[in-house]
């Protein structure tokens, strides 16, 4: 297993480095390796000054943002996959995608700032989980019940998209609307390094809390009951995995708007390469939804002349991919 999670640190690696050299303005491979370090040691530029704006301020935040939302939102996915015991399961399924969009759309129709805009869809994000969550404990009887906690997710992500179709409703047809319809889209092409490194904070934080935390969803997997007989308190590990995993969805959608099925597909593909032990799977996760999303985001650059949102690639790519995952699963998932 660690030579095959090895090979797809290298594949993700390679596509690191393809990704800032291709798209309708190439960069030969040397030559984007010397603009990178050249801001670590003191090399003299033998490069167009345009060659450095297209990799610096164009190119790298938009790689940067693509392998952090794509870790991100895979690993949050194999996490509540492994919690909930269900292979279907998302990390929008508590509602964290629903809100946000809603609080994005609010942000947009209101005032229109970037900031905000991001601030709003990662609070509305974070309070959609927390209402799910809430509901769940009430109707457990202080207990958190698989079945209720998805019922509860699934009612909260609805009424907040009510809320989303109110917003477009009344808001301006030739200026609000557009704003709020791409957003909702996904796209990486307006992201910068500052969104970056405010994003990057929550999101390293909850996949840290998850990695440190992934032995514990292999004996989650035998059930609460076994899992206690072990010793596990399952109870106040589910609550920090929902914890750790919403504010890593929270905030990659805040920045990068909703990406659909990466953290459904991305999870499986990661257990055809390292098998169903957490040990493995959180990390391959990790790193495959971090290719998987930069991938993607390439094909986005190259193969159309005026760029299309990620989130409608993401899903067009993806529901025939998890088709083919079904097929070959049929015996089991875990």
């Amino acid at each position: 297993m660690v030579y095959r999670l090895t090979a797809t640190v290298f594949l993700f690696l390679a596509l690191f480095v393809l990704s800032l050299t291709i798209g309708h303005f190439p960069v030969p491979p040397l030559t984007a390796a010397s603009i990178l370090f050249s801001k670590f040691f003191a090399l003299t530029p033998h490069w167009a000054p345009k060659m450095e704006i297209v990799i610096l301020q164009v190119r790298l935040p938009r790689i940067l943002a693509a392998s952090l939302i794509g870790a991100g939102l895979s690993c949050s996915g194999a996490a509540y996959q492994g919690m909930f015991r269900n292979p279907m399961v998302s990390p929008d399924i508590l509602g964290v995608s629903a809100g946000a969009s809603f609080g994005a759309a609010l942000s947009l129709f209101l005032c229109k700032s970037l900031v905000v805009t991001q601030l709003s869809a990662f609070v509305f994000g974070m309070a959609a989980v927390g209402i799910t969550y809430l509901i769940g404990a009430l109707f457990s009887k202080g207990g958190v019940p698989i079945l209720i906690m998805i019922l509860s997710g699934i009612i909260v992500g609805t009424l907040f998209n009510s809320f989303i179709s109110i917003v477009t409703l009344v808001a301006d047809v030739n200026n609000t609307l557009p704003s709020i319809t791409f957003w909702m889209m996904g796209s990486l092409a307006t992201i910068s390094i500052n969104d970056i490194a405010v994003a990057a904070v929550p999101i390293l934080f909850g996949m840290a809390g998850i990695v440190l935390l992934r032995w514990n969803l292999n004996v989650m997997a035998f059930g609460d009951e076994e899992a206690r007989a072990m010793g596990v308190r399952t109870g106040l590990l589910r609550f920090f995995l929902v914890c750790c995993a919403t504010l890593v969805t929270a905030a990659g959608v805040a920045i990068g708007g909703v990406i659909s099925l990466v953290g459904l597909i991305v999870p499986h593909m990661a257990r055809f390469v390292v098998g169903p032990n957490y040990r493995y799977l959180i990390p391959a996760s990790i790193i495959m939804g971090a290719a998987f999303l930069l991938a993607v985001d390439d094909l986005t650059r190259i193969l159309f002349l005026s760029e299309i949102p990620i989130g409608i690639v993401t899903s067009i790519l993806g529901a025939p991919l998890f088709l083919y995952l079904l097929l070959r699963s049929r015996k089991g998932w875990v």
